[in-house]
């Protein structure tokens, strides 16, 4: 649509970015939201207003429904252009997408239930104690953090509105006007945290939309522009390969500064593969960890079964499935929508634990695998301390600097010692 330079730079953002690095290995729901909007966007610039509409109902019912605040705009414009096909598109697909999972919930739970006004309910109509998660304003931190001077950018396109070529303003505005949407109101709710990764929650819905805001600067350089001559375009065409230099090694250094930082709480789980013999049906232990977690996927065969041990934390965690009480169709009564903490959910017998993960760092608190008489350390591998760890040296990956500036804890691993027969 706006030439090969501009598909260049937005590719290159698109993939190097370090909100789209991690955006990209996510499995959420929002992420898929993200992929949506990136495709509806594409069908709208190429003048698709039905299947863009089409594709915008299968983001929102199938991704994540809040997302429908992004979709707003594309999807009121294309209707505006093709009522009739794109309505009638929406529609059938909105239908079909809503009925099927109704199907599948009622088999599960014997009940006729919709996951998606469920969620609505809960997080809108206050269904529950949706707001215990609720963080401070930090959409603009975060999408600086993950986007750094794209973000800045798309921040700013209002104000070089005026001088992007009038032909191309209209569908700009529509496909970026939903960052300032979501910005603003998404900023003014008292959110859920969807996961503990915290790099890519505030920036799964607009990580296109930033890419997208950014390629209106790369406008004024296009050779058909009636600014060519100006000394604008000139600098611009100056600064703009040392501008995405700029961008690209500020979005690289985050990513090592994450991977380098927090990868531990994955790697961790890894070395398990390498002590199978520790016997069928181990029992892995998860404390205070419990929310860096990265599923079971994660953990080997022979690991029977994770649980978790108290820590302190007094909200709800998660089961294993139990069939017991009725499989899929029971509500078990140790679940709440308080986020109240179940009895049942610790393990009360630590001597039961195999393994052990565990995260040291320097506090005033007890550890657990400071008992050398029962715990070994298998693992222990440098974890990034936030608290206690300079803003302006753990955000970034600058050499030398990153490693002595700031402050390292240990994602430990331990294995109960067996003791002699």
């Amino acid at each position: 649509m706006y030439g090969k330079h501009l598909a260049f730079y937005a590719l290159a953002m698109l993939c190097l970015a370090s909100g789209c690095f991690f955006a990209s290995t996510s499995f959420m729901p929002s992420l898929f939201s993200m992929y949506s909007m990136s495709l509806s966007s594409g069908l709208f610039l190429l003048d698709k207003p039905a299947q863009a509409v089409a594709v915008a109902a299968v983001g929102v019912i199938l991704g994540w429904p809040f997302s429908i605040l992004a979709f707003l705009p594309v999807t009121l414009f294309s209707l505006s252009k093709q009522f009739k096909q794109a309505f009638l598109y929406g529609t059938v697909t909105s239908i079909a997408l809503l009925a099927l999972p109704i199907l599948v919930d009622y088999y599960y739970y014997q009940r006729w239930t919709s996951s998606v006004f469920n969620l609505l309910m809960y997080n809108v109509l206050g269904g529950g104690e949706n707001h215990l998660y609720g963080t401070p304003l930090f959409y603009l931190r975060n999408g600086f953090n993950n986007f750094n001077f794209c973000f800045i950018f798309a921040l700013l396109f209002l104000a070089i509105l005026p001088i992007v070529r009038k032909k191309y303003a209209p569908d700009l505005l529509i496909v970026v006007s939903p960052l300032y949407i979501w910005l603003t109101l998404m900023s003014l709710q008292l959110h859920k945290e969807e996961s503990a990764d915290s790099i890519i929650q505030c920036s799964l819905l607009f990580v296109l939309l930033l890419q997208q805001s950014s390629r209106a600067y790369l406008i004024l350089s296009e050779t058909n522009s009636p600014y060519d001559k100006s000394t604008i375009v000139v600098i611009a065409k100056v600064l703009r390969p040392g501008a995405l230099c700029l961008i690209l090694c500020a979005s690289h250094a985050r990513t090592f500064s994450l991977i380098n930082g927090y990868a531990a709480s994955f790697k961790v789980y890894k070395i398990l593969d390498h002590y199978d013999d520790a016997g069928t049906g181990s029992v892995l232990c998860v404390g205070s960890e419990w929310h860096r977690f990265p599923s079971s996927f994660f953990v080997p065969d022979y690991v029977g079964e994770v649980r978790w041990i108290n820590d302190g934390f007094q909200g709800l965690l998660p089961f294993p499935f139990n069939a017991t009480p009725g499989g899929t169709s029971a509500a078990p009564p140790y679940f709440n929508n308080k986020n109240k903490a179940s009895y049942e959910q610790y393990l009360e017998d630590l001597q039961a634990c195999s393994f052990l993960v565990e995260l040291q760092l320097d506090r005033p608190y007890h550890h657990r695998g400071n008992d050398l008489s029962t715990w070994e350390a298998v693992a222990a591998l440098p974890y990034l301390d936030r608290e206690l760890s300079p803003a302006k040296y753990r955000s970034f990956f600058i050499p030398y600097l990153w490693e002595h500036k700031n402050v390292f804890g240990l994602y430990k691993l331990l294995k109960r010692i067996s003791k002699p027969k």
